[in-house]
Parts: structure tokens; C-alpha cells; sequence
């Protein structure tokens, strides 16, 4: 299985959903970095199930151990630094009922067909519980880039749309209080309206998660297969449910005209910022805007058809603990792999500007 991601800053997560804990070790971490753990775990408590009725029921504190990696004065010391998490929460016994039957959207059919593997409870090493890891190392890269970045770096993510209701506001600060994340008060209140009828219908709900970077500076990525744009979409992408990702208008570019889809450019830049924040896979300054597509949670009460391990025909309905909605618990996922692209391009040795030439000396 591929668990490591990242070139020059590396990271291994692991742990499976009803293990007994789950985690993440770093590696590439400069040494002498102030690593306070209030920062970790102020992004793993904007990730922890159970905060709201949106949320998967499960109970979990998500308290962030730190094992390795660390100087008594809490400096980063140049080795890898793991970090534990460990599973409170777990019940199996709610998935006896499901034994032997694959469940339709989740990876049960194809673990088995590529590993020989038998479901596992609540998904073992594909279920969504794997992200924490993802995001304790987000926030270390977060600590990292506030660190070394010249300017104020942001990486902010939050709900655009919820089923057909879409955000036509953005207000960042609402969206961290809001229990979908939706970015537009106005219509917040329709999209929970809009999951609370699908939850009553034992169903669940797609969403638009909108990722949010300012203060990076010219010259991250590079052309060809280390575009910024590739690394993004890479990691976006290993996040189980989404399924498909757009940087800035780039959907509404593809059916219009090039005169339309320019920026205009001036002596800072482009002007505007339609290919969201990156030219020829390098950063250009503006403000990086992506957006993540992401399905409903496959987990839902509605009686679905689907086979046993024997190929037999069966009908499976899934109770318990699921997410109705994603959005508002994959936004942290979002920014943390952001963060740790961000992080991984800051640490390789193509990430600066060249000096500015002539015209602009």
C-alpha cells in the first residue's frame, strides 16, 4: 500500500479505523523548529468526529501524543517525529450484521479482489479515520511555514456548496463556527436544511470543499511533472472521497473563450486571479484557490444492492456512526494536504524566485 507521501518532506501515516490507534511520522523536518503541540492539536480538534450533528456520532478525543523527534525544550531535532493518536471510539460489533457483504462506494471489493482481505470494520486502513494522521502532520507543516514564510501564509478551506446549494459569499470566519463550514451565512441554513431531509430519508449528501492560500510567494512548483497544480491535484486526489478537483475558474474556463480566461498581467503579476494563483505549474503570487469535489459518504441507511464474498446477490442497508455530510470534517484534511505540499515545495531546491531581471532592477 502506498502510505508515504511527499519528497523531500515525508510522511507515513498509520493505523486502521478500528485498530487501536492510528498516527503519523514526519521525516525531513528541519531541526531547531519550535513544535508547540497546541498547535496540532487545535487542528485535530477542527477534524474530531462527534461536534455536531453533521458529524459521525463516534467519540473520539483525538489527543496527539508526540513520541519522537523532539529536544526537551520541545525543538524539532532533526529526526523523524512521530506523533500518536489513539482510537477511543471503536465499536465492531455494529458491523457483524455486515459480514461477508461488500459495501457499495467503499474500497471493501477492491481490497478483497487485490489483497485477498475480508471487509473490515469500518473500513480498516481505507476508512476516512486515516486522515487524522494527515492532519497532525498539516499542522506541523503549518508551524513550519509560519516559520520560514516572509509574508503571513494562509491555507484556509471551507464548505462552497452543499448538494445543489451553492455559496455565493465567502466569509472564512463563519465558516470555522458554522457546523457544515459553509462559507455563506445566507444560505447557511438551507444547507443543513437540505442534509437534515436527506438524513431523515437515511441518505447522505455531496459537497464542494474550496481550499483558500494567500501569502505564497512567486516561484513554488515547477514545469512539467512537478507543477504545483500536479502535486496539489496528487494529494487532493489520495483523500478517499473526492473525485474531482478544479483551480480557479478552471471548469468555467473550458467553455469559454481565451480572451476571456487571460489575466492581464502588470508589474506585480497577473492582475486577477482566474487560473487560481498558478502559471506553468509555479506560483504566482495571488491567492491559490482550489476546489474539491466530494461525493456522498457511501455509508448510508437505504437498503442498496450489492454480493457477498461469494459472488451471491444481496441487499445491505448500513447503520451506525457515518458522517451524513463530509464537507465540514474533510475541509482540515483539505488544508492539511495543502499545507504539506506547500511544505515539500518550500523544502525542495527549486522553490525560490531567481532574481528579478532586468527591467525590473
Amino acid at each position: 500500500m502506498g502510505n508515504i507521501f511527499g519528497q523531500y518532506l515525508k510522511v507515513a501515516t498509520f493505523g486502521e479505523s478500528h485498530g487501536p490507534a492510528t498516527g503519523v511520522v514526519i521525516d525531513g523536518l528541519p531541526a531547531g523548529l519550535k513544535i508547540d503541540p497546541a498547535k496540532i492539536q487545535r487542528d485535530l480538534n477542527r477534524r474530531r468526529p462527534g461536534q455536531s450533528l453533521f458529524t459521525t456520532s463516534r467519540k473520539e478525543s483525538d489527543a496527539a501524543e508526540i513520541l519522537s523527534g523532539l529536544t526537551a525544550e520541545g525543538l524539532s531535532n532533526g529526526s523523524s517525529l512521530a506523533i500518536l493518536i489513539r482510537n477511543e471510539g471503536a465499536e465492531s460489533s455494529g458491523y457483524a450484521a455486515l459480514a461477508g457483504k461488500f459495501r457499495p462506494g467503499h474500497a471493501d471489493w477492491t481490497y478483497f479482489h487485490k489483497y485477498g482481505l475480508l471487509p473490515q470494520p469500518g473500513g480498516g486502513r481505507a476508512s476516512g479515520r486515516e486522515t487524522a494522521g494527515r492532519v497532525a502532520a498539516g499542522a506541523v507543516a503549518r508551524i513550519f511555514l509560519d516559520e520560514l514564510s516572509e509574508s503571513t501564509l494562509t491555507v484556509r478551506a471551507g464548505a462552497a456548496a452543499v448538494g445543489p446549494v451553492k455559496a455565493l459569499a465567502r466569509d472564512w470566519d463563519f465558516a470555522e463556527s458554522d457546523p457544515l463550514r459553509f462559507l455563506d451565512p445566507a444560505l447557511a441554513q438551507k444547507a443543513q436544511d437540505f442534509v437534515k431531509e436527506a438524513m431523515d430519508q437515511g441518505d447522505s449528501v455531496g459537497a464542494v470543499v474550496e481550499v483558500r492560500a494567500e501569502g505564497l510567494p512567486v516561484g513554488m512548483g515547477s514545469p512539467v511533472f512537478n507543477k504545483l497544480e500536479a502535486k496539489l491535484g496528487g494529494a487532493y486526489f489520495s483523500i478517499g472521497a473526492v473525485r474531482a478537483v478544479e483551480l480557479g475558474e478552471g471548469l468555467g474556463l473550458a467553455a469559454g473563450l481565451g480572451s476571456q480566461a487571460n489575466d492581464s498581467l502588470g508589474p506585480e503579476g497577473p492582475t486577477g486571479d482566474l487560473h487560481g494563483g498558478v502559471l506553468g505549474g509555479i506560483s504566482t503570487g495571488r491567492p491559490l484557490i482550489c476546489r474539491l469535489f466530494v461525493r456522498p459518504t457511501p455509508s448510508i441507511r437505504k437498503t442498496q444492492k450489492t454480493i457477498n464474498i461469494k459472488g451471491e446477490p444481496a441487499e445491505i442497508s448500513v447503520s451506525g456512526r457515518h458522517d451524513p455530510c463530509l464537507a465540514p470534517r474533510l475541509a482540515p484534511v483539505a488544508e492539511a494536504m495543502t499545507l504539506l505540499v506547500l511544505a515539500d515545495c518550500w523544502l525542495g531546491p527549486y522553490h525560490r524566485m531567481a532574481e528579478k531581471p532586468e527591467p525590473y532592477l
